[in-house]
């Protein structure tokens, strides 16, 4: 007698954060539950949805910096769904032997990102907790894909945004950064108001509000200071700690300065050394 095991399905009646962070990237995979706390959530942030492309650009041009100083294999922590332009793509574009690995604790955002891969033999999508560092590297696909003897690119885009103070993000940082080779970079985006009005801080402080209440998740907002501290030890990338759409921008990019969102988020990119 065959049996078979059941896969797990996607839960449409409950909000989810990497489907909500898809649709606000015009991404297909999402239900009306995300669009709706979505929707819900911008009135509180208006531009959170510019705040989330941003983020995105910002991590499209970072990946297209460490393919050009040589790095083919990438591990992409708290990723969501690899929707709307992601790693793979950007890497395959220039260079179709790239290896992508795709990182998040979340079942419903693995399930969906199993299926959107199940045709890229080079790239794949694993349960796990990025802030475990050793969690990630004991997981066969990472072992299969990423040789960490060789060089490669860590992506933290809003990673440790969801990494409180007990937990300690610097040390996230540092356990990454000393398990991989010399000549490896690790790019980080972050949450911050520290350059916004006093409108837009309060507007920031619903948002969280509404992601703790109505998705069950926290977000922590943190300043340039304390996320250029977690580069210690590495040689920050020109233009170092910046907003993300100050960092290394597309030649002849138009960049909307009369949007608020636009000082809401830092990143920055640095070598392994």
């Amino acid at each position: 007698m065959t049996t078979f095991t059941e896969r797990p399905v996607a839960d449409v009646d409950v909000a989810n954060i990497a489907r909500i962070y898809d649709y606000y990237l015009g991404g297909l995979y999402n239900f009306a539950i995300d669009r709706e706390k979505a929707d819900r959530i911008r009135t509180m942030l208006p531009g959170v949805d510019l705040l989330a492309r941003a983020n995105r650009d910002w991590l499209r041009r970072s990946v297209r910096f460490l393919l050009d100083q040589g790095v083919d294999q990438f591990v992409d922590l708290g990723s969501g769904l690899p929707t709307a332009n992601n790693v793979h793509e950007v890497a395959h574009a220039r260079n179709p032997l790239a290896r992508v690995v795709y990182v998040d604790h979340e079942p419903s955002a693995v399930l969906h990102g199993e299926e959107i891969l199940a045709d890229e033999p080079l790239a794949a999508m694993i349960e796990a907790d990025g802030r475990r560092p050793e969690q990630v590297w004991a997981h066969p696909r990472v072992r299969e894909l990423i040789d960490l003897s060789r060089p490669v690119g860590i992506l933290m885009g809003g990673l440790l945004v969801f990494v409180d103070d007990e937990d300690d993000p610097a040390a996230v940082v540092a356990a990454y950064r000393d398990a991989c080779a010399p000549g490896s970079y690790l790019s980080i985006s972050h949450l911050s108001d520290d350059l916004a009005d006093a409108a837009t801080r309060t507007q920031v402080a619903r948002m969280t509000d509404a992601y703790r209440v109505g998705v069950g998740q926290e977000l922590y907002v943190r300043d340039r200071e304390v996320i250029a501290s977690w580069f210690e030890g590495m040689e920050l990338v020109e233009p170092g700690v910046t907003l993300m759409a100050d960092w290394r921008p597309d030649p002849g990019s138009c960049v909307d300065a009369q949007t608020s969102s636009r000082v809401l988020g830092y990143g920055a990119t640095a070598r392994v050394v």
